[in-house]
């Protein structure tokens, strides 16, 4: 039979191992809760970024919405800009005809008249030639030097 003594003993090992037991307990509640605050602290990250992800997705489908509009008034004026150019080039095509008609005609004019120079300029060249060897016989007796 086992004694009272036997007993106090069984029950201060078993009072040891609860006490062990306790603070590993402890031990995985404050571990729990570590990881715990840490997932918390991660999805609220998670959810940052995403929430910034949806912010940014809705500035580009707006960006891209006004870029569309834009482009949409954009060929518009330019469709207008080109109907008015076709309009105001046809309306003008006569004068610009006219007016290279009448360069073509300056152009004939000048070259009459360069030719002219040149003709009565060689024609001068030539007589002034001609009669150099006169001239400065008059010359001389007009000078009076031999």
């Amino acid at each position: 039979m086992t004694s009272n003594d036997d007993i106090l003993r069984a029950l201060g090992r078993v009072e040891g191992r609860l006490s062990g037991i306790e603070e590993s307990v402890s031990r995985l509640r404050e571990d729990l809760s570590d990881e715990k605050d840490n997932a918390h602290e991660s999805r609220s990250v998670i959810h940052r970024r995403l929430d910034e992800q949806a912010r940014q997705i809705h500035l580009l489908d707006m960006t891209v919405t006004v870029s569309s509009n834009v482009d949409s008034q954009i060929r518009e004026e330019i469709k207008t800009l080109k109907d008015t150019v076709d309009k105001n080039h046809d309306s003008v095509a006569p004068t610009i005809e006219e007016w290279q008609k009448m360069k073509t005609l300056g152009y004939g004019i000048s070259g009459l008249i360069a030719f002219a120079g040149l003709t009565i300029g060689g024609a001068v060249a030539y007589i002034v030639a001609f009669m150099s060897d006169g001239a400065v016989s008059a010359l001389r007796h007009w000078l009076k030097i031999n």
